[in-house]
């Protein structure tokens, strides 16, 4: 018999247990099951709802099953169809009946949502601190970089020359306003639904605030509708979770081309690369070209959820259950994605030297050419218009800018004099631009130690929540009874 089958005739057909069981996937939020139903049976017994000695029974008994997964000596089943049935079916086999009092004064409507959100706020916690720490190889990566210059593209096309670590420290910025939008929807995370019974709460005198103390929540849903039925909190980790695969599949988009023979900006170690089972001189950057790859998977996770959520009325309906497998898949994607782009980005060969050569051989300071004949007086638009002039006169004659004699200058503009040729230097280019949020090694070397104190907030923040996401303390939140 099911745990509610009292009020049925006849067992679930077999097809119906396999396709509506979700044991498959959810059984990995067990330990946040126990943790929760750990602090649910103290609160029945602090507030006089189950007898003390009851109380003691089913957490001794709870302590038991988690000791039995951990030793792998329990199978979860899909007749018992989630992780929530399977664990109460163990714990009454552990103590006998009085295991089937822990449901008392809650549902799974309101367990499965407490599971989600103790097991998100641990997973949000990880996936920033990882964040933090690819952070943190590319400002060293930038760091040492403040010499180095490599063009800067729009439209894949060369034009203006930057330093390397400005380069870098672009997705040092995305990456900051992707931890700022994990630590924002933290909050919402870290919200209590227990309590909520099925939709309406429950006729016992429970104590929620207890239950959210001793779980760390700092926050309970004010209306038990709402507790069972939202699923925002999860749109936001995927959301969040998209904005960042999509600027670490930039970033690996970039990987991907630098390393190329064409460009060869860069070496990738040997130990993120595979190899051709047919070409041997083949040196594949499979990495990269995966985490590019499975950002897609992350959006399909989005918008799979916000379908299922958009003509649900409320309150819990069977279609949540489509909730968790993107939630879970998400969270691997991005712990696999960060976790390996930082050691990549620190053992990163940079071929300045190749990277100088390019920016050797182009237009990209033409710009400075222009920007020089304002100095001199002319109007920015009539100067756009000489340097066109001078460019294509370079093109047709197989030369650069700097190869250009000043008699050859001069015919373009009698405003050009022999301080050009320091005017159009790449180092001069790149420091000229000393503004704010500008390329000049000075500005990178500001902006470097504005995401270094950044960098140390975040940590501040870390350190300051995260025993609220420690859930193997939490299993002791039984030791008050």
């Amino acid at each position: 018999m099911k745990l509610w089958g009292g009020r049925f005739t006849k067992p679930t057909n077999q097809l119906v247990d396999e396709y509506t069981a979700s044991i498959s996937f959810d059984q990995q939020m067990w330990k946040q099951d126990i943790v929760g139903s750990l602090a649910h049976v103290a609160m029945l017994g602090k507030c006089g709802i189950l007898p003390m000695e009851e109380v003691k029974q089913i957490i001794s008994g709870l302590k038991k099953v988690k000791e039995k997964i951990e030793r792998n000596q329990v199978a979860f089943s899909v007749e018992n169809e989630d992780v929530h049935m399977n664990i109460e079916r163990f714990l009454i086999e552990e103590i006998g009946p009085v295991g089937g009092k822990l449901h008392t004064g809650r549902s799974r409507n309101d367990q499965v949502a407490l599971d989600m959100h103790l097991y998100l706020r641990e997973k949000m916690m990880e996936i920033i601190q990882l964040a933090m720490y690819l952070q943190k190889a590319m400002l060293a990566q930038a760091a040492k970089h403040l010499d180095t210059i490599m063009p800067g593209y729009t439209h894949l096309q060369r034009a203006q020359p930057v330093l390397f670590g400005y380069h870098l420290m672009a997705y040092v910025s995305m990456l900051q306003r992707d931890i700022e939008r994990m630590q924002e929807s933290w909050k919402r995370v870290n919200v209590m639904p227990l309590g909520a019974g099925a939709l309406a709460g429950t006729t016992f005198p429970i104590d929620r605030e207890f239950v959210a103390d001793m779980l760390q929540f700092d926050g309970i849903y004010v209306n038990s509708m709402d507790a069972v039925s939202d699923r925002d909190f999860i749109v936001e980790f995927l959301a969040d979770s998209s904005l960042l695969m999509t600027h670490l599949s930039r970033l690996c988009e970039e990987l991907v081309i630098w390393s190329s023979q064409e460009f060869a900006f860069i070496e990738l170690d040997d130990a993120f690369c595979t190899g051709s089972s047919i070409m041997p001189q083949k040196k594949n950057p499979d990495v990269a070209e995966l985490v590019r790859g499975k950002t897609g998977r992350v959006y399909g996770n989005l918008v799979g959820l916000l379908t299922v959520l958009k003509g649900l009325p409320l309150a819990y309906n069977k279609d949540l259950q489509e909730d968790k497998e993107g939630m879970f898949d998400t969270v691997a994607t991005l712990h696999g994605a960060l976790a390996l782009l930082t050691p990549m980005i620190e053992s990163m060969q940079v071929r300045a030297a190749r990277m100088r050569q390019a920016v050797t051989q182009d237009f990209s300071n033409a710009t400075d050419l222009a920007d020089y004949l304002v100095t001199k007086d002319l109007p920015f638009r009539q100067a756009h218009e000489v340097v066109g002039k001078a460019v294509l006169y370079c093109i047709e004659q197989k030369k650069y800018l700097l190869d250009l004699s000043l008699d050859e200058f001069r015919q373009f503009s009698p405003l050009i004099d022999e301080g050009v040729y320091q005017a159009l230097d790449v180092d001069t280019v790149v420091n000229a631009r000393n503004v704010l949020g500008g390329t000049a090694r000075n500005q990178v070397e500001k902006q470097i130690a504005v995401y270094q104190e950044k960098l140390a907030a975040t940590l501040a923040w870390v350190e300051a929540n995260s025993q609220k996401v420690m859930i193997e303390s939490l299993v002791d939140v039984g030791s008050p009874v």
